[in-house]
């Protein structure tokens, strides 16, 4: 199974961008920012002028209904870029970005990116393929909520885990840093309870087992067999 979540990354070196090794002190210190847990990277209605790339730690982006009832997108990792709707056109944010953990990131202004695609294809090629990744997931999950029942949201959200940050060990799969229950609940619109009583039940079939650090799968034929 292909690692779906550096895809991307497999003909252009976007650390190197994003954290430049080769510059002044004073200018790689303003490349660099480190988000404490629960602090906000940026908040509705902030300027869009900065793209962010997470070198450690893990960030949500999400964004609050007119009921002021949070929604979460997406939660992001090592690795993975956000921030990047200001290079077409957005002049302000329409989301909220938070740290999960303390997560260091390194910045680059839009208007210097803008001026990096020109001069490098790759670059634009890039962001056009995580652009389409990111609106591609939104339409499945939108699809899932509309058709599918909680199980088998949570069962199939597991399965994309493993898809994106799965590391194979033998015959299993092993995801480092698993989510909280709220976290899984939050993303696939279920409870902290459906959520645990699903992956319980799951572990008791002997499919995975997991603990706060990792979520081991065990058969993901027989995971995958559970989404209806």
């Amino acid at each position: 199974m292909r690692d779906k979540s550096i895809w991307y990354l497999e003909n252009i070196d976007v650390s190197n961008i994003f954290c430049p090794k080769k510059m002044s002190e004073n200018l790689d210190q303003e490349h660099h920012k480190t988000v404490a847990k629960n602090e906000y990277v940026y908040v509705p209605d902030q300027d869009s002028d900065t793209i962010y790339f997470i070198t450690e730690g893990r960030v949500k982006i999400g964004s609050y209904s007119e009921e002021g009832k949070e929604i979460t997108k997406a939660i992001l990792g090592k690795g993975e870029v956000f921030g990047e709707l200001s290079l077409v056109g957005q002049s302000k944010r329409h989301d909220f970005a938070i740290a999960v953990e303390e997560t260091a990131l390194c910045t680059i202004q839009s208007k210097m990116m803008k001026g990096m695609i020109k001069d490098h294809s790759s670059l634009s090629m890039f962001f056009m393929k995580m652009m389409g990744s990111k609106v591609l997931e939104m339409e499945n999950r939108l699809e899932s909520l509309v058709f599918k029942d909680s199980r088998s949201r949570i069962v199939e959200y597991l399965v994309e885990m493993v898809s994106k940050r799965g590391q194979r060990v033998g015959y299993e799969w092993v995801i480092r840093n698993f989510l909280t229950h709220q976290e899984i609940a939050n993303l696939t619109a279920t409870s902290r309870q459906t959520v645990t009583t699903v992956l319980n039940e799951l572990r008791t079939e002997d499919i995975l087992t997991f603990n706060r650090k990792r979520l081991l799968i065990r058969d993901l034929d027989k995971l995958k067999a559970e989404i209806k």
